[in-house]
């Protein structure tokens, strides 16, 4: 079986390079996006591309240099995002526009990219990255929480448009994780938030790593459009 290609979107984060270490043990061929150039060492055949995700034309170029590297693209992990805290009515416009660009319209725009190669091969899975934040509201997360509830529609409608193609796509809402933006937090404001957890802590990343392996085998092929929760029982 030929190697997949899997495109990861921040890949440089807490979590993307969770993901990068997870599949640098696995059959596959990596194409990591970096904000920068704040590449790190990976090994096997996997290579590094720069662009800003706020930059729309910069998307087609990026999914464009991944295809004539390595063929295709298999898979797509739309796993960059950033987050601006401020209550509404305080929140500043310019960071309101920078969290829908990065956390909503770049997967739009990524998956709009990727989805002519992978309906020609009738084979596909997208998998984006949200958050218990987008079913729940959380006081000072209005751009947040709207840009991953936005995913949630895109995932369900893109899924249905793709179902007879071979591609599947799915989103993960994730809670409170020991990995990602968790550590911008507080240790006081990370002990509030495990209280709340009806498990009594935090996530493990492992959990996240065997959901999206899971979804990339062919006995998942069943399942598309779906929101899958993974948050220790803090929303059902």
């Amino acid at each position: 079986m030929e190697q997949q290609v899997i495109l990861i979107t921040g890949a440089t984060g807490g979590l993307g390079s969770a993901m990068v270490q997870h599949f640098e043990t696995k059959n596959v061929r990596l194409a990591l996006h970096t904000y920068q150039h704040e590449t790190y060492a990976v090994t096997g055949e996997h290579e590094w591309f720069q662009a800003d995700l706020r930059d729309q034309d910069s998307i087609p170029q990026l999914v464009a240099d991944v295809v004539k590297r390595f063929g295709r693209i298999d898979v797509l992990i739309n796993n960059a995002g950033i987050s601006r805290n401020g209550l509404s009515w305080k929140l500043a416009n310019e960071d309101w526009n920078d969290v829908i660009a990065i956390n909503l319209t770049a997967p739009f725009l990524m998956t709009k990219a990727v989805l002519p190669g992978m309906r020609a091969q009738q084979f596909g899975r997208i998998i984006s990255i949200s958050s218990v934040v987008a079913q729940t509201g959380v006081p000072g997360t209005a751009a947040y929480a709207a840009s991953k509830a936005g995913l949630l529609g895109l995932t369900k409608t893109v899924a249905k448009e793709t179902a007879t193609s071979g591609i599947t796509v799915n989103a993960l809402a994730l809670g409170y994780f020991d990995t990602g933006m968790i550590t911008e937090v507080s240790p006081e404001l990370q002990e509030q938030i495990r209280l709340q957890i009806p498990k009594q802590r935090l996530g493990s990343v492992d959990t996240i790593l065997a959901t999206i392996d899971w979804l990339l085998l062919p006995a998942a092929d069943y399942v598309t459009g779906q929101t899958i929760s993974l948050n220790g029982g803090l929303h059902s």
